[in-house]
């Protein structure tokens, strides 16, 4: 029963570590129902990360590199079809809103089940990269956090609107790298807008927001997105996924109980999970389905068990 959306292997991430059949292998092992493989889609030539220039990549190279990866997918998917629903996806970096354009040129391409609707990027620097780059995206927001954390939102509001993701990745994704990445939103009246108008417009169209175990990981005291976005959520008739967001085999999982907890806490009874179905009729998710498994279920798996603090 356990499940990931979002995941990204060091065979075709720059940043992540282990293959991709590294990865399903774990995910297997660990009793994953469901594993989305989500790598990034290949960005533009300016929009190269300072990793990818040292190794002499170009838009080409990317390009090349997520034909590898669909490659391998498809073909990972087909092996390990009697032990894991596998759904190949990909993890969307809405830039500029010229980005709609590159992103459905890839879709025309690329037979996708899933896929992640994100923003790294605000004036087209990466926020989650560095707190050095994070400094140069506010600085373009006139020195000013709150605005960016509004041009952050209405950045994200674009890429929703023109995309519908079926999965919202990482809400609040922009606190990670700021002075107090647990902060209230709710104190700043121009972001909480924003942020409310976002939640809301996912409702309307059927979108599933991702509880991102990732934030964990990283230090934060609450996962993506935090407790009041997630309530705020909740009280809209939102609906929740679960990803660990993972960048190797030791992240499957990782601070999965801690996460189901704070569901709890928020008030979440309900967990979506996304599975190939061939009645599936949304053209975003074509030959995939959502269903979902109550909170107290899943807290007595003994996968969940097996992850609580003694």
């Amino acid at each position: 029963m356990p499940y990931s959306h979002h995941s990204h292997s060091g065979e075709f991430c720059g940043h992540a570590q282990d293959t991709l059949k590294a990865i399903i292998d774990a995910a297997v092992e660990k009793k994953m129902q469901v594993f989305a493989l989500t790598e990034h889609m290949p960005r533009e030539q300016q929009d190269l990360y300072p990793e990818e220039i040292n190794l002499g990549y170009s838009d080409e190279t990317l390009l090349d590199i997520f034909r590898s990866y669909y490659a391998e997918a498809r073909r990972l998917q087909a092996l390990y079809a009697s032990e894991i629903d596998i759904l190949i996806g990909t993890e969307i970096d809405w830039i500029r809103p010229s980005s709609k354009d590159f992103i459905e040129d890839l879709f025309s391409n690329f037979g996708f089940q899933v896929f992640i609707g994100s923003v790294h990027h605000v004036h087209g620097i990466p926020i989650d990269y560095s707190a050095t780059l994070f400094a140069d995206a506010r600085r373009l927001s006139g020195n000013s956090t709150e605005k960016l954390f509004e041009d952050y939102f209405d950045l994200q509001h674009e890429m929703l609107k023109a995309l519908k993701p079926p999965i919202v990745g990482h809400f609040d994704l922009i606190r990670l790298k700021c002075e107090d990445p647990n902060m209230s939103f709710a104190t700043m009246p121009g972001v909480w807008q924003r942020i409310h108008r976002n939640l809301a417009f996912t409702v309307s169209y059927g979108g599933v927001v991702e509880l991102n175990s990732a934030a964990l990981r990283k230090g934060l005291d609450e996962p993506y997105p935090n407790g009041e976005i997630s309530k705020e959520f909740l009280n809209l008739g939102g609906r929740f996924t679960l990803s660990d967001d993972s960048h190797g085999i030791g992240q499957i999982g990782s601070h999965y109980w801690e996460v189901l907890r704070f569901a709890e806490e928020v008030g979440i009874t309900k967990i979506s999970y996304f599975e190939r179905a061939p009645a599936s009729k949304d053209s975003r998710s074509p030959g995939v389905t959502i269903r979902s498994t109550a909170l107290s279920h899943m807290q007595s798996h003994p996968f969940f068990t097996s992850c609580k603090p003694i």
